[in-house]
């Protein structure tokens, strides 16, 4: 059996021990190392699992691996993407892609120079009702799409994600990329202009934005909104939600992300919990990533793709700014 040699820099953003599990179900794939410059944030799974460790990046990039996953703070995501490529590694790297046009099209451009392939991490592709709506919308089912209503209210985050010198922004920029990347998918068009609201207005304490709205419309007429919050305190029975409401020229679509779940109410939890059921997003885009290298294929979620999602959150942050529309 072909084999897959993948490594794994950085765990500095949580999804990394997903991506790492899902990796160690694949018979075809060889989990050849992991780096971080913080050995204790890794020590354990390197331990349990017998991976080699790999205190600098540039000597886990130079094995023989096939592919890496970046999950590092945002503000490498270019760096780091860059230096792989050229030690002719591909990669998934978490999203943002970037915190720029520039890094980001630096980034694309030195995947396509050296030859390997660049995938954004948008698991949410791999929802069950986001598959399902997909595919209606491509059958016609709702006719054209004329506008979308979505939410990607979240509880506040800790550590760097609060550090705007190492994430790049707050909740505007963290919880525009997925869904917008959904509305770009079912769309099939470029966002045209973008108008949009942020502020700090639920955690008095911190020095970012934790609220945003973000507007948009498309090149082919049909426009979007999106509650991109860190709403969802800590009396909230998950971490917050992906929802969207599709509309189209012959019916609507509903989604709810995480829907596949049971609920429990227990005084001796003191809130609601839920446990979410269905099929693992992370464990597809996994295996999106390593079965399009391993048969020669196209990934499934380009750096483009990545990049136009971005690139949305960062016109967004100037409009706030400027306080009216950004063309794009």
């Amino acid at each position: 059996m072909k084999k897959l040699k993948v490594g794994l820099i950085s765990f500095a953003h949580g999804h990394a021990y997903s991506y790492l599990e899902s990796l160690r179900a694949m018979s075809n794939v060889d989990i050849t190392g992991i780096s971080d410059e913080i050995q204790s944030r890794v020590e354990k799974v390197t331990t349990d699992y017998g991976i080699p460790y790999y205190a600098n990046y540039e000597d886990l990039l130079a094995t023989d691996l096939d592919a890496v996953v970046i999950c590092s703070e945002n503000v490498h995501h270019a760096k780091l993407t860059i230096a792989a490529a050229q030690a002719g590694k591909h990669v998934l790297c978490e999203k943002p892609l970037g915190l720029s046009l520039t890094e980001m099209e630096a980034m694309i451009s030195a995947c396509q120079e050296n030859g390997v392939q660049l995938m954004t991490a948008f698991p949410c592709r791999y929802l069950a009702s986001v598959m399902k709506a997909k595919e209606a919308i491509d059958q016609g089912e709702i006719g054209e799409i004329v506008a979308i209503k979505g939410t990607n209210r979240g509880s506040l985050p800790s550590g760097w994600f609060l550090q705007s010198e190492l994430s790049g922004g707050g909740a505007l920029l963290d919880h525009t990329v997925h869904v917008m990347d959904l509305m770009n998918w079912f769309t099939q068009s470029d966002v045209k202009e973008v108008y949009a609201y942020s502020a700090t207005l639920f955690n008095e304490d911190i020095n970012i934005d934790d609220a945003g709205m973000i507007h948009v419309k498309f090149a082919n007429g049909a426009i979007g909104v999106l509650d991109t919050s860190w709403s969802r305190n800590s009396s909230f029975p998950t971490w917050g939600d992906v929802t969207m409401t599709i509309i189209g020229t012959k019916g609507t679509i509903a989604v709810d992300g995480f829907a596949q779940k049971n609920e429990l109410y227990s005084e001796t939890n003191g809130k609601g919990v839920w446990t979410f059921w269905g099929d693992s997003m992370d464990e597809y885009l996994v295996k999106g990533f390593v079965t399009a290298l391993l048969n020669g294929e196209q990934v499934p979620i380009t750096g483009e793709d990545g990049l136009r999602s971005t690139v949305v959150a960062l016109a967004g942050y100037e409009s706030v700014k400027l306080g009216q529309p950004v063309l794009l």
